[in-house]
């Protein structure tokens, strides 16, 4: 009887052990494909960016947009596009650069994800290239497939 209950409490032991490592897999390739999927809409959005192609740019974005920079308070969507194109109309070329190594993304169960990094601006401005490296926060809001920025912080300016 013993051994009966020993082998039944290692058989249960060991089903509960392969569960669990089967969950962590799953989780593991969830955030996998989450993480791929934030950074290639990142690298879409700052690819519409640094082409200046401001109606491609609206489209990665909620019309209730709420974007915080901490030089420049909140912004409603209006007024963070109509601050792009004034960086856009600039004499010199603004490009954004993604510090591939900073970027954390993190699921927002019932959501989206947020997107956590730096990343820098780099611009040649009378002969000499100036650049800054920056921090961001996004808020990605997932509608049935459909991602769009809902929230961003932008700080350490």
């Amino acid at each position: 009887m013993k051994n009966l209950i020993l082998l039944l409490l290692t058989f249960t032991i060991c089903k509960s052990g392969f569960a669990q490592i089967q969950d962590e897999i799953k989780v593991e390739t969830t955030q996998t494909a989450l993480f791929n999927k934030i950074a290639n809409l990142d690298s879409s959005l700052f690819e519409a960016y640094n082409l200046k192609n401001l109606d491609l740019m609206k489209t990665y974005f909620t019309k209730d947009l709420e974007w915080y920079q901490d030089n420049g308070g909140l912004i409603d969507f209006e007024k963070v596009f109509s601050n792009f194109q004034s960086i856009f109309n600039r004499d010199y070329d603004l490009k954004r650069n993604l510090i591939k190594e900073s970027l954390e993304v993190h699921p927002i169960e019932g959501y989206g994800a947020i997107e956590i990094g730096k990343h820098q601006f780099k611009h040649i401005e009378n002969g000499k290239l100036e650049f800054g490296t920056f921090k961001f926060l996004m808020i990605w809001k997932n509608d049935n497939g459909n991602w769009k920025i809902s929230r961003v912080i932008s700080y350490d300016h």
